[in-house]
């Protein structure tokens, strides 16, 4: 058995400790938790505090070879435009030294658990010999209709071979401007089949205004480009998704639903959502958001709804480093009223409910095997992060 302690320690099921520990045994298993009364020569006793391993929810690992590459603040159609141009931009032995090289830092600072997006099997064989639990979500675009069926049957096939590999995985669709109707309609309903999907929501106003208007620079983009764009619905994009499942599956749904980014979802939007997905989590992934629109999530509004809410990283396409901790600051600058017991549930618990996994991860309960990290150089007064705060595994 392990004794480990620190100034604090966040249990997430139940409130701080200060002076706290806990007991692990030598798989790792929690075995307790208490409020250290002496320190024993066998207790391993840290500066900071402890927290249950990560979950990241949201992460395109694939992408890993494009940091440094993008330009900031272009919007989704220029965003667009730099991963069409730019996905490709380096040999395959590149993007898998890059990719394994973010996988190892992730695991190192403490994520326990990521929601990955795949759109190839580069990963795969990584996901399958790395120690963090990885839930891949195969992705799929095709704007065109009469393409939908090929690209399904394509994506089946990456299926079978994530299966073949013995990870867990499942198709998903992408979002509303990257697909047709159809096409969106049929991935929903495999990952229906799978119990889960994760879902690109209402990233940003371009994606709105196309699905709902049929106007601003992404509907132009695709215009431009002679794409197909869906008929417009003029109400928020989340409606056009949850039609769609409602034709694959009669509501309500209790599967798995990762909703990503958000950013410009109102109450409308959530309440629809809440109404009929009972297994539903709105993921943030803030440095991302900054990175692309300049904008986040409204954290305040989605708490006073009383939704689950989880946080991801996305890729080094849309953010300059792949650090839970350093999202989880960006949430402390942007909303400094947000507790951090809030905050680290969002980042430990409420990702593992997402993939199905808080019956072994994302807390200190008796039993669990989250993985233990430290979380350093704390602001005790104010009990927040600070700029100076990292994070390193311990178990």
């Amino acid at each position: 058995m392990r004794r480990i302690a620190a100034n604090y320690i966040f249990p997430i099921t139940s409130d701080p400790i200060c002076n706290g520990y806990v007991d692990v045994s030598e798989d790792g298993t929690v075995i307790g938790t208490g409020r250290l009364t002496e320190e024993t020569g066998s207790t391993e006793y840290f500066n900071g505090i402890l927290v249950p391993g990560f979950t990241n929810a949201h992460c395109h690992i694939e992408l890993s070879h494009l940091n440094g590459k993008f330009r900031e603040a272009t919007g989704m159609s220029g965003f667009i435009d730099q991963i069409n141009a730019l996905r490709e931009s380096a040999p395959k032995e590149e993007r898998q030294k890059a990719m394994r090289a973010q996988f190892e830092k992730l695991y190192k600072e403490g994520v326990s658990a990521m929601a990955d997006i795949s759109n190839c099997d580069e990963s795969f064989a990584m996901k399958k010999e790395g120690p963090m639990y990885t839930r891949t979500f195969i992705e799929v675009f095709g704007s065109e209709p009469q393409d939908a069926p090929a690209v399904i049957e394509d994506a089946r096939k990456l299926a079978v071979k994530a299966a073949e590999t013995g990870i867990d995985a499942a198709i998903t669709p992408h979002s509303p401007y990257t697909m047709s109707s159809d096409l969106l309609r049929m991935a929903s309903a495999e990952g229906l089949k799978a119990g889960y999907i994760s879902y690109h929501n209402q990233e940003s106003q371009e994606e709105d205004d196309m699905i709902g208007f049929h106007k601003g620079p992404l509907y132009d983009n695709y215009v431009n480009r002679g794409l197909s764009v869906v008929p417009a619905t003029g109400r928020p994009a989340i409606f056009h998704f949850l039609e769609r499942l409602q034709e694959v599956h009669p509501a309500p749904f209790e599967e798995h639903i990762l909703l990503i980014h958000n950013t410009v979802a109102h109450e409308d939007s959530v309440y629809a959502a809440e109404q009929i997905l009972k297994n539903c989590t709105w993921v943030t992934c803030p440095l991302s958001n900054i990175f692309i629109h300049r904008t986040m999530a409204d954290l305040t509004m989605l708490m006073s709804m009383g939704v689950r809410i989880a946080v991801g990283t996305d890729s080094l396409s849309s953010n300059h480093v792949l650090s839970m901790v350093e999202e989880l600051k960006c949430i402390h600058r942007h909303y400094p009223g947000i507790p951090l017991q809030t905050v680290l549930t969002w980042a430990c618990l409420n990702g593992a409910a997402a993939l199905g996994k808080d019956d072994v991860l994302g807390s200190f309960d008796k039993g669990k095997k989250p993985g233990v990290v430290l979380i350093d150089n704390i602001d005790f007064q104010n009990m927040q992060l600070t700029p100076e705060s990292t994070s390193r595994r311990l178990i």
